[in-house]
Order: C-alpha cells, then sequence, then structure tokens
C-alpha cells in the first residue's frame, strides 16, 4: 500500500484536490437566482454550443437541448445555460468572475471547512489577478465559462462538494464538519463538540427549492435517473469533469435523500473512471441502498 503507485493511502475525500465538472453547477444555479442574474422562467436556447469569434464552447449533447429553465439545465447538464449564467450571452448578463468566485465561497469552496482532520485540502478557484501573476495572461470570457461549469483551473474536495451539497439540501446552513460526534468525560457527562455554523450570504430559500427541484429532476428524468428505481426519494446531480491528454474523465456524483426531508448527503467520485452517469452513479445506488437497509 506503501508503494503503491494509486497513492492507496492518501486521504483523497479531504486532500484531493480535482476538477469538479457539473457537480459545481447547483451552486451558480442558485446564487444566480438569488441574485436575479436568472429567475425561474428565465430560458436559454441550447443548440449545440456558444461561438466566441474563433472560439466554441459545446454542448455535451449535439444539437443541443433545446430552451432550457434552470431546473432542466441542472437536470440535464447543459452547458449552454451555465455559460450565459456565469459569463454572460445575449440578454443574460452572468455572475460574471467575481460572481462565481463568491458564490463558491458562500458556499464552502475554494476554503477549508475546518472537519476535525489533518491534512484538508483548500481547493482553488482562479481569479484574474492570479492568471496574471502566474501565467502572464489576461483573464477571458472563454475562461469565465469554463469555470461556470466546474472545468479550467477549478479545484475542489470530496468534501467540499457535500458540504455545498448540504447547504442546498438543508436550505441554507453552512456547517463545519466533524468525525468527532461527541466526548463523554469521567463523570459521564456527554460534552457535544460544538459546530460553528455560518449563513450563507447568497440569499436562500425560493433559489434554493428550485434547486432542489432541478436536482430531483436529474433522479426522475435526467443525468442521474438510474437511482430512480428505489424506493427512496433521492436528488442529485452527476458530473464528468474532464482532465485533459488522452486520460478518461473523473465521474462524479453529489446528491441527498430523503428529497423531502433530508438526512444524507453523498458524494461518488472515480478518479478517471469516465461519466459520471454511468459510472458514479451506480455506485451511488449501492450506497443509498446500503443506507436506507440500515436506517
Amino acid at each position: 500500500l506503501l508503494k503503491s503507485n494509486d497513492h492507496s493511502l492518501f486521504p483523497r475525500a479531504i486532500a484531493g484536490e480535482y476538477p469538479s465538472g457539473s457537480v459545481i453547477k447547483p451552486v451558480f444555479a442558485a446564487a444566480a437566482l438569488a441574485l436575479g442574474i436568472i429567475t425561474p422562467q428565465t430560458q436559454i436556447l441550447s443548440n449545440g454550443g456558444i461561438r466566441i469569434g474563433k472560439w466554441f464552447f459545446p454542448d455535451w449533447k449535439a444539437g443541443g437541448h433545446g430552451l432550457v429553465n434552470v431546473r432542466r439545465a441542472i437536470s440535464e447538464s447543459v452547458n449552454t445555460f451555465f455559460y450565459a449564467l456565469g459569463g454572460g450571452y445575449e440578454e443574460i448578463k452572468g455572475l460574471g468572475l467575481e460572481g462565481l468566485h463568491q458564490a463558491a465561497l458562500a458556499f464552502g469552496l475554494s476554503a477549508k471547512t475546518g472537519i476535525d482532520l489533518p491534512g484538508e485540502a483548500e481547493g482553488f478557484f482562479p481569479t484574474a489577478a492570479w492568471r496574471l501573476r502566474t501565467q502572464g495572461t489576461p483573464w477571458r470570457i472563454g475562461d469565465t465559462y469554463h469555470a461556470a461549469i466546474g472545468q479550467g483551473e477549478v479545484l475542489v474536495t470530496p468534501l467540499q462538494i457535500t458540504n455545498a451539497t448540504a447547504v442546498i439540501a438543508n436550505n441554507g446552513t453552512l456547517y463545519r464538519p466533524h468525525v468527532v460526534h461527541s466526548i463523554i468525560q469521567a463523570d459521564g457527562r456527554e460534552m457535544i463538540v460544538p459546530r460553528s455554523v455560518i449563513r450563507n450570504d447568497v440569499s436562500l430559500t425560493s433559489a434554493l427549492a428550485e434547486v432542489r427541484a432541478g436536482m430531483r429532476e436529474a433522479v426522475t428524468s435526467g443525468s442521474a435517473r438510474g437511482l430512480n428505481d428505489l424506493d427512496l426519494v433521492i436528488a442529485g446531480k452527476t458530473g464528468t469533469a474532464q482532465i485533459g491528454g488522452t486520460n478518461k474523465p473523473h465521474a462524479w456524483f453529489t446528491g441527498f435523500a430523503p428529497f423531502e426531508d433530508p438526512k444524507i448527503v453523498l458524494t461518488v467520485l472515480v478518479e478517471e473512471g469516465g461519466e459520471g452517469s454511468s459510472v458514479a452513479v451506480p455506485i451511488a445506488k449501492e450506497i443509498f441502498k446500503a443506507w436506507q437497509e440500515l436506517y
């Protein structure tokens, strides 16, 4: 194990930093709704991608998805919608790079969660100043488009994605996660480990409800529909994170259950596994089944 080329003992859940791919999209959708960049009624035409000059930013589906609102954009992971939501397009203003960055921070990304384990990584969200300082090149609209779908230089830990999904599931509270549940003192008294609670400054209720509905549609009719035959009402989001070269993409799933009264948030990452829908979702299904049998 110590000599494994796969670094088997590396604590990936808290210290592994990965491109998030589409599992970050619900965070940006919530921010855009809360800030009025889009509404639940906003529709954007997905016809295969967006062309800016000589550059083309594609949808994953050839020919696109047609007219989509935010729920369908989440459930079917429509890139064009999130390009516009992030960087703007036609009549959509977009969050912009700074808006995307602030949304990520509000949901606990690009910062340590503070879990009671050593070696936690911070993840990373790029800025225009960082790009200029480290690479000597300016930030361009295409970079914002990439960030809006969790590509480019965006890096997250699986725990951060789990925590961000929990914010969506619990209607807006970011918790500091703990491994230790409580400490029993010598006299038998239980001392609960305190949890620091941070309210998101991205305005909450209706925006998060819309995002939850989109994640539910991902299971009933979208990219995570492999979970729909379980006797458990689940909401979720798949992700397929490109890592460049000839390597297969990372396969992601994040979600929560039961939908109306969430008790569990689950994130699955398979390094270089392929498609999130075909690789991560079946694994999530087995874990949800086991959780339901136990609890």
